[in-house]
């Protein structure tokens, strides 16, 4: 079984710790690919990263397909280009958001996220209510440490931690999930520090992948998710 993880950004020490945690969380025989894009935001922290991030995603995720990929995780948590990521593969497409979401929700009554910037609450909160999850979210918390930051504040755990402390004071919730790949790598410590599950969508998204794959379940063709049909010239990657 191939499944190829497609970090959105372009920052190659992100992509390296998010194939690091999507491997550690896979079952025996499963082969992992973490990729990023040729071209894109080094890091996704707006609508308009996002919307540049896409093409690229899609890029990846042709070139899957060409390489007889069985499934694919969007690692970004916005889950840039998820349902036109759908509409190009066969097998299944799963973003880490929508993993990270629906794996909270069996954990307990209700859960929070800790995110970056205050900026993504708003297109976090449409995430919920597209997967329908809005009623299980107590609490959305941005952290106000950019995506970057990750890799390079060395008090972003300590920022992420109090975060979290605060979120289930104030939320009462039986879960945290992360809202950033970046931060996929502390989930273990976190949970540990809490006291409760602390969900990252790498792995929860990778591990659905899989189990998907193993119950031979495929994107459907008949309909919404069907191949999209070329038009234009620029549209080869559409067609292929």
């Amino acid at each position: 079984m191939r499944i190829k993880v497609i970090n959105a950004n372009t920052t190659a020490s992100m992509t390296a710790k998010i194939g690091e945690c999507a491997r550690a969380a896979a079952g025996p025989g499963v082969t992992v690919d973490a990729v990023s894009p040729r071209q894109g935001p080094a890091a996704i922290e707006s609508h308009t990263d996002e919307a540049f991030a896409v093409p690229g995603v899609l890029e990846e995720i042709a070139a899957g397909e060409a390489a007889g990929y069985d499934g694919y995780v969007i690692a970004c948590f916005g889950d840039p280009g998820l349902k036109a990521a759908r509409e190009l593969a066969v097998g299944p497409v799963v973003g880490i958001a929508e993993a990270g979401i629906r794996v909270a929700s069996y954990l307990g009554r209700g859960f929070s996220i800790v995110t970056t910037l205050s900026r993504s609450v708003g297109h976090t909160r449409d995430l919920l209510d597209e997967y329908g999850a809005a009623r299980s979210c107590l609490g959305i918390h941005a952290t106000d440490l950019a995506v970057l930051d990750l890799e390079t504040d060395p008090v972003a755990r300590a920022t992420i931690l109090r975060a979290c402390e605060e979120a289930l004071a104030k939320d009462g919730s039986d879960a945290i999930v992360l809202g950033c790949a970046g931060m996929a790598d502390l989930c273990h410590d976190l949970s540990a520090q809490l006291g409760v599950s602390v969900v990252d969508g790498v792995a929860a998204a990778t591990i659905t992948v899989e189990g998907l794959i193993r119950m031979r379940l495929t994107t459907g063709k008949g309909n919404e998710f069907a191949y999209p049909p070329a038009r234009l010239e620029g549209e080869r990657l559409l067609s292929s």
